[in-house]
């Protein structure tokens, strides 16, 4: 069976919106885009080991359509090359409402029932399931319990307002630490295994 993996870049308060660039999600009035380079350390290489072994992505339409117009076009020399040969040549299931505009090679559509169809998948042959932002999608992610492990880079600011990794849908559940470490400024790496139900208890 296929685990579902979360890595995301958080703030203190849980903020995931536009790590990236100040134009990469300006919705809701989003001021703030960009805020994970003041930090850049070996951030990078913990995101870019996820993408070392085989992988499919499972992507939200606006992240899609961000990657779709970015990815493709990377340079041969480029940094990022490697991952843009992995993003470009994987599949992509994507969360939806119009799959006939899904340009970008190796794209599917997750179809209307997203949760059924990614419980499919994770039972499935193949490689495990990455998520990239994708803040809608991953909300009906943890909604549904399909997530089995979380890999958190929590970023030492405060970001106020902004769309979250999690929200009141979440389904009550127990994850176990993995690993974590503290990256020379300050990012918290964490990776954190689904366990079980909550247990709860009295003093």
């Amino acid at each position: 069976m296929r685990k579902l993996i979360v890595p995301a870049f958080i703030s203190l308060d849980g903020v995931m919106q536009a790590p990236g660039g100040p134009q990469e999600d300006t919705s809701g009035g989003f001021a703030h885009g960009g805020w994970v380079w003041p930090y850049a350390d070996e951030t990078d290489e913990v995101m870019g080991g996820v993408f070392e072994r085989p992988f499919e992505l499972l992507l939200g339409r606006r992240t899609y359509d961000i990657f779709a117009a970015y990815w493709p076009h990377v340079a041969e020399d480029a940094p990022h090359r490697g991952i843009a040969d992995a993003f470009n040549g994987t599949t992509k299931h994507v969360a939806t409402h119009h799959p006939d505009t899904l340009a970008w090679q190796n794209s599917r559509t997750l179809g209307p029932d997203i949760a059924a169809e990614v419980c499919a998948l994770k039972r499935s042959d193949g490689p495990d399931l990455v998520t990239q932002g994708s803040s809608d999608l991953v909300h009906q992610l943890l909604a549904t319990d399909l997530v089995d492990e979380l890999l958190l880079l929590v970023y030492p600011i405060l970001l106020g307002r902004g769309k979250r990794l999690f929200d009141d849908g979440s389904q009550a559940c127990a994850f176990h630490l993995e690993e974590s470490k503290v990256t020379p400024k300050g990012v918290l790496v964490t990776r954190y295994a689904r366990e079980g139900e909550v247990r709860t208890g009295v003093v």
